[in-house]
């Protein structure tokens, strides 16, 4: 009765792609950039710019639809004029 069951966990295999294709390619060409024949790769902040933002749904309907979140200033008037009321209802009285 009081045992709730877990959940299944995902688990996704990939139909269409070979693996071991992938694997050899990778390995050619790392070989490649090895023997020179390839420049060596080389780590830049743009490759990863946006990737967080490209796998996550509510960030990528965010950027689409252009709307800004909430700014620091508008949250902070909003919480003074709930304190306000909240003082009001506290005391009776709308001077501090």
């Amino acid at each position: 009765m009081f045992s709730a069951r877990k959940p299944r966990r995902f688990n996704h295999q990939y139909i269409y792609v070979d693996e071991r294709k992938e694997k050899l390619k990778k390995m050619e060409e790392d070989a490649k950039r090895e023997l020179g024949m390839l420049p060596p790769k080389e780590f830049s902040p743009e490759d990863i710019r946006g990737k967080f933002v490209e796998h996550t749904t509510h960030l990528k309907r965010r950027k689409e639809s252009g709307r800004k979140p909430l700014h620091f200033g508008l949250a902070l008037v909003i919480i003074a004029v709930l304190l306000f009321i909240w003082h009001y209802l506290t005391t009776g009285s709308w001077s501090f």
